[in-house]
């Protein structure tokens, strides 16, 4: 058992209350599936009325914008080999100076 997917889903239970009843367990686990085992829904538009096609063609790309979907599958379409420790120290290093930097030229710019 892996104690992080099941510690969270009995802790569900209790808190619900349907920790000792058993014949309500079927429709409590069916209640919380989609808050136990998360996936991601789908990306639909519906056609409302009269709306013009090009209407619905912007909402629909609208909305896979705001869900980010394109910049995962960008992220994914190559693989990408972790990091070392040091490069990762060395790139967290770089930022905190480029950020220190930018800090000062921003407050000098208000004068």
């Amino acid at each position: 058992m892996r104690p992080g997917k099941n510690d969270r889903f009995l802790d569900c239970l209790y808190f619900l209350g349907f920790f000792g009843c058993i014949s309500q367990f079927s429709s409590c686990l069916t209640f919380l599936r989609p808050l136990l085992f998360h996936r991601p829904m789908a990306i639909y538009a519906i056609k409302h009325g009269d709306e013009s096609g090009d209407r619905l063609q912007q909402r629909f790309k609208k909305q896979v914008q705001r869900s980010g979907l394109l910049k995962k599958m960008r992220e994914r379409s190559h693989y990408r080999k972790p990091l070392t420790r040091r490069l990762q120290r060395i790139r967290a290093l770089k930022r905190e100076q480029f950020r220190a930097e930018n800090k000062k030229k921003q407050f000098y710019s208000n004068m």
